[in-house]
């Protein structure tokens, strides 16, 4: 038994770095192939630098906009952690809501930009202002100047902050089969968590498959998730998406802009981030925190084990035990944290489990402790108030905590 988990204490390891500094989130994953790490290495340049305007010295990187959010990939996701949301790392999702779900706006699609080439004016321009809700705070946005005019139909808007990068190789390589196991839409077994699985559109096979990335869910595979961000974050067309939006006559960066092989190579530095390592796992404090974790049920949605699967695209990928903190499904957190913006089948009180891996090195990274897909909660203490729904009974328990219990699991949560 003893020899059985030191082994998956090694394995669990080697997806880790120890780095606890500045950049815990910006590490390749230990064991990588010499190939791999090239890949990693170009894609790490295209994700870090500005694309430019077209035409341009450097023709792999230019073709900018029209219209835009950021000029990088980085600039939402800093040093590959997560943004603020009084930074560029915002951005506005948009739809006009039927009763067939929601659907982008003809004129101005599901994302508002808020940048253009010089001579094109931003589709809008948005404030954000913070609403007091008791001790929490809530997002208030104000939109005006729009480019086409204000939008005759009502819209569903939702503010969301870009997200930590790392490790999400890891959770691209889960079996679709272990994500399924978890879920149960109908809670049959009473415990009033209902978990279920968003089935969205992938692109390249032109079939539904089982969503895994972003806030919710919506996005099948690291590969699509990065062609659809150079599109609508930054105007960059690709493989995937080789339609330019914008005036015919504005110059392009080529047709795509850019080319599969780059996709590739941001794809694998995407799916070669490693997590950080746990610190502090034997102090007394984090152990009593992790206690009450489980006690609270807050593991029952951030599921702290996940394996790879066998037969994962990348070999260094492959059976790997890794502790990201999530069970990648759609859980409902209640109406306070509601869009109200459905997403393929996710609905709009629906959110995908937010991986907790890495958190207690946010500050130091990142400069802020803002959480939850707008920045709402300014520490975790705050993400967990926000809690509703199936994690109501989870968030009243923690609210009758002792003042050092509560400390305790702050503890353990700042060691992730």
């Amino acid at each position: 038994m003893l020899s059985l988990l030191l082994g998956m204490c090694v394995q669990a390891a080697d997806v880790t770095v120890p780095d606890a500094g500045r950049n815990a989130y910006s590490h390749p994953m230990p064991g990588l192939s010499v190939e791999t790490r090239r890949a990693h290495a170009t894609g790490n340049s295209f994700f870090n630098e500005n694309w430019i305007m077209a035409p341009g010295s450097a023709s792999s990187r230019d073709g900018l906009g029209p219209y835009f959010n950021a000029r990088s990939c980085s600039a939402c996701h800093p040093l590959d952690g997560r943004g603020s949301p009084d930074s560029v790392a915002l951005l506005v999702r948009m739809s006009m809501l039927s009763e067939g779900g929601s659907q982008p706006h003809p004129r101005y699609g599901d994302q508002i930009q808020t940048l253009a080439l010089p001579g094109l004016k931003p589709e809008a321009r948005i404030e954000l202002t913070w609403q007091q809700v008791g001790d929490l705070r809530r997002p208030q946005l104000h939109i005006d100047d729009w480019r086409e005019g204000e939008p005759d139909r009502a819209l569903a808007l939702s503010p969301r902050v870009g997200n930590a990068v790392f490790g999400l190789g890891l959770l691209e390589a889960v079996a679709v089969e272990e994500i399924e196991r978890r879920a149960d839409p109908e809670d049959r077994d009473g415990d009033g968590i209902s978990g279920r699985v968003n089935r969205v559109w992938d692109k390249t096979s032109k079939s539904l498959m089982l969503g895994r990335f972003g806030w919710k869910a919506n996005q099948p595979t690291l590969r699509q998730q990065a062609a659809d961000a150079f599109l609508g974050d930054i105007g960059i067309t690709s493989p995937v998406n080789p339609d330019e939006d914008g005036p015919p006559e504005i110059p392009h960066g080529g047709s795509p802009e850019l080319s599969e092989l780059l996709l590739q190579r941001v794809t694998t530095y995407l799916q070669t981030l490693a997590p950080p390592a746990r610190r502090e796992v034997d102090h007394p404090q984090v152990k009593q925190g992790e206690r009450l974790f489980q006690a609270l049920r807050c593991a029952a949605c951030h599921v702290p084990e996940l394996q790879t699967a066998a037969d994962a695209h990348l070999a260094e990928l492959r059976s790997k035990t890794f502790h990201p903190y999530t069970d990648l499904l759609l859980h409902d957190l209640g109406e306070g944290l509601a869009d109200h913006r459905p997403d393929h089948e996710a609905e709009g009180r629906e959110w995908r489990t937010a991986p907790l891996w890495g958190l207690g090195l946010q500050e130091t990274v990142n400069g802020h402790t803002t959480l939850l897909h707008d920045g709402r909660a300014r520490n975790a203490h705050e993400a967990i108030l926000w809690h509703g729904g199936e994690a109501t009974a989870s968030q009243e328990a923690y609210q009758k905590l002792s003042e050092m219990e509560r400390e305790a699991l702050l503890r353990f949560l700042k060691s992730l």
